[in-house]
Formats: C-alpha cells, sequence, structure tokens
C-alpha cells in the first residue's frame, strides 16, 4: 500500500493507539457455524489428583503480543534483506535496481530472529508480503520486484502471501473487481494455493476507492481487509472478536531523511514498547515498503534502520529478552483466532486423569494455519497420552506445565 495522505506524526498517533485500543476488541455476537464439526481428544496423566482448569489460550503458544508486519508490493529488497536477517542467511550487499535504487543490505550473515513456541523451540520472525501478480517474474537481474521463485521460497518458510490486486491499479476507471479477481488467479497458478487476506492498494485515486475494493475483496474469497480506516491497528484479543468480513488499519513504518542515527527507529520503538505495556493480549499490524539501503519511493524503511528496528524487538521481546512476542502474518494470526473463538472446550477429569475433547468447526480449505494453544491451570506436573494421526501435541508437562500446544492435520 502506497498511502495517499501524509504520515500521521508519530507522538500523537501514539496517544492514540493507547487512548483507542480497547474499543477494537469487538465484544459483538460472533457468526454463528453450521458446517460440520469434527472431534479430537487426548488423556491428560497428572501426578496429583487436583483439579485442572483448561481455556483457550488468547494468542499461539499463550504469547501476550501478536505483531504482524507486512511487506507491501513485493520488492525484491524483502528477499535479499529482510528474509536473510529474519530467517537466518547470508544478506545482500548493495544492489542498484532498475529504478536506480539500492534494494540491497550490508552484506553480512544473519544467525536469524526469533521467538519460541513457550516449550523452548525457536521459531524464526515471520512477515507478510503483499504482492501484485502482474510484477512478479524473473525479467533481469537488476529487477524491482520478486521473481516468483523468491516469494516460493519465502512462503514455503512460512512468509503468507496477501492479495494487493493484480497491478496495484488505484485510478480513476480501475476495475477493483477485475484486479482482485486476477491476482488471485495469477497466484494460483504460479504458486498453487488460493490467498484469502486482502490489503488495499495506495495511490492517486478518486475519493473512496478504498470502499470499492473492500467490497469487491470481501465478495470474492478474501476473510478481511487492509484499509484506511478500520480495526486496530491495535486490537485487543482477550475476548471474542467478530472477525466476519474485517476492515482494519495498520501503522505506517518508514525512515526519515535523516540518516544519522536511528531516532526515528526509536520513537516507534517507544510507540512498540507503549503497546507491549497493555495488560490485556494485544495483536498489533504495521507496513512498510522497501527496505533495502535506500529508502524507494521516500516510503520505505532504509535497511539500517529496518535491521536496528526488527533486531531491537527481538532482543528484547523475543527468544533472547521476555519471549512475550508472536511475530506472526496478519493471516495466520486471524487464523488462530477465528480457530480459538469456535472450538468448544470439555473435560472429565476422574482422580489423576482428565480427558480432554474439542469440538472443531469445520475450517475453510484456504486457511494455511491450524492451531491452536491451550492453557492449563494445574499445580501438578502431568504428561499427555494421545494416539490419533489427526494432530500432533506437546506441552510443558513436566516443567512449567502451564502450556499445551496442539497442530492439527
Amino acid at each position: 500500500m502506497k498511502i495517499p495522505q501524509k504520515p500521521i506524526k508519530l507522538f500523537l498517533f501514539t496517544a492514540f493507539l493507547l487512548t483507542t485500543v480497547f474499543c477494537f476488541g469487538n465484544h459483538s455476537k460472533i457468526q454463528k457455524d453450521t458446517l460440520q464439526t469434527s472431534i479430537i481428544s487426548f488423556k491428560i496423566k497428572l501426578k496429583s489428583k487436583e483439579k485442572v482448569r483448561i481455556t483457550p489460550a488468547s494468542l499461539k503458544y499463550n504469547k501476550h503480543l501478536a505483531y504482524s508486519f507486512t511487506l507491501d508490493d513485493g520488492y525484491r529488497s524483502a528477499y535479499l534483506t529482510s528474509f536473510p536477517l529474519l530467517n537466518g542467511g547470508k544478506i545482500s550487499g548493495p544492489l542498484i535496481s532498475e529504478w536506480k535504487n539500492d534494494q540491497g543490505g550490508d552484506g553480512t550473515n544473519s544467525k536469524g530472529l526469533f521467538y519460541s513456541d513457550g516449550l523452548g523451540n525457536k521459531i524464526p520472525f515471520k512477515l507478510g508480503l503483499a504482492i501484485n501478480g502482474g510484477a512478479i517474474g524473473d525479467f533481469s537481474a537488476y529487477r524491482g520486484h520478486l521473481s516468483w521463485a523468491e516469494v516460493k521460497e519465502m512462503y514455503n518458510a512460512g512468509w503468507d502471501i496477501l492479495n494487493h490486486g493484480f497491478h496495484h491499479a488505484t485510478k480513476h476507471g480501475t476495475n477493483f473487481l477485475t484486479e482482485v479477481r486476477e491476482n488471485t488467479t495469477s497466484i494460483q497458478q504460479n504458486l498453487g494455493f488460493t490467498m484469502s487476506q486482502f490489503v488495499v492498494p495506495g495511490g492517486e485515486s478518486d475519493p473512496g476507492y478504498h470502499l470499492e475494493y473492500e467490497k469487491d475483496a470481501l465478495a470474492n474469497g478474501s476473510f478481511s481487509v487492509a484499509s484506511y480506516v478500520g480495526a486496530g491497528p491495535v486490537i485487543n484479543v482477550k475476548y471474542k472478536i467478530n472477525l466476519d468480513k474485517m476492515v482494519y488499519s495498520r501503522v505506517f513504518v518508514e525512515s526519515s531523511k535523516d540518516t544519522i542515527g536511528f531516532k526515528t527507529m526509536d520513537r516507534y520503538l517507544a510507540t512498540f514498547d507503549s503497546v507491549a505495556k497493555l495488560p490485556d493480549p494485544i495483536w498489533y499490524n504495521a507496513y512498510t515498503h522497501g527496505v533495502g539501503n535506500g529508502n524507494l519511493w521516500s516510503l520505505s524503511m532504509r535497511f539500517p534502520d529496518f535491521k536496528y528496528y526488527m533486531t531491537t524487538i527481538a532482543d528484547k521481546y523475543g527468544s533472547k529478552g521476555d519471549d512475550i512476542i508472536w511475530m506472526a502474518p496478519w493471516q495466520e494470526v486471524y487464523e488462530y483466532i477465528w480457530l480459538r473463538d469456535r472450538i468448544k472446550i470439555t473435560y472429565d477429569q476422574k482422580d489423576k486423569e482428565a480427558t480432554v475433547t474439542i469440538e472443531l468447526p469445520q475450517i475453510p480449505e484456504t486457511f494455511r494455519s491450524r492451531a491452536i494453544s491451550l492453557r492449563i491451570d494445574t499445580p501438578s506436573k502431568f504428561e499427555i497420552e494421545s494416539d490419533s494421526t489427526n494432530f500432533s501435541i506437546s506441552s510443558d508437562g513436566k516443567t512449567k506445565h502451564k502450556l499445551i500446544n496442539l497442530q492439527l492435520n
């Protein structure tokens, strides 16, 4: 998304976030599902007879803060710099693109940035990519956009791909429905899956054009849409959320013209710290465009800024710090909350054994993430017994005895 208006002053925006956050935890009636349900179950073998209490975790891995960061427009710097920085690998050195802008990085090797699954297993930070299929291709060594192979590699590493329109079209006369559908078809043909989330592209346009994109995207396979006005960018997820046809907003993170030091990034990080300190579990959403050495279109993060920003967050809130962050794309978090708010958990405890039964809704075929985390309140250590092939299960029953993670097959 290229924003057509000037960014809001950061200090004012921080105040806005913190005074309105609790307005976006939508407690309205959740849409009922009439599709076929299924049942899974497992047993908990406890060391004592004290009663247990089991509830769905507000966020995956029982984290306090889900942070969804999206790179809009599919620029090549996503693969050259951000992907190896976060996932681990060789960061590109300087690389001048067809637009005479440096989309490379500092040429260093990164060990990756991580949070944990609450059980001691490290997981790399993952972002979302909002792409235009009409711009993707291996056109030249100096191309500005990603290739299909690069997008596929990031997708296979857990990054999500979001619909951003086929041509990033916004001007008068744009056929918004065609933009949505052609991009859906392009990704199906080139990558083999169907996108389920949409990001409104920004640019020169008629007033209200984003409303047309929202309408056409939601009517053609998108479960939610990132736009200029909507829920968020800070969403309280302590309670059930009405995700049905959700339209949401995001924080725009960009470098300033000042290239000396990281004062601008420190202001964004101060806002992030304020969000992380909120008492309830939170879902926070942000985006930028390019992440190379050059500030592409003056709407991007220079790589030194991006590296400083992400590394600071990882060191403080990731596995090296207090480990309260779940750094995952919008789609992954959306799908977790969708499932969290629809499962029905029952458990029957007899002495030192509890049988847990979970009724699952029929999950949409376009959903990619099918997982749930459970909080277990017990003073007793425990072990899990399950011979099901429908899910995998792990827990901290022998140590902290607070968390159970399930991955549905």
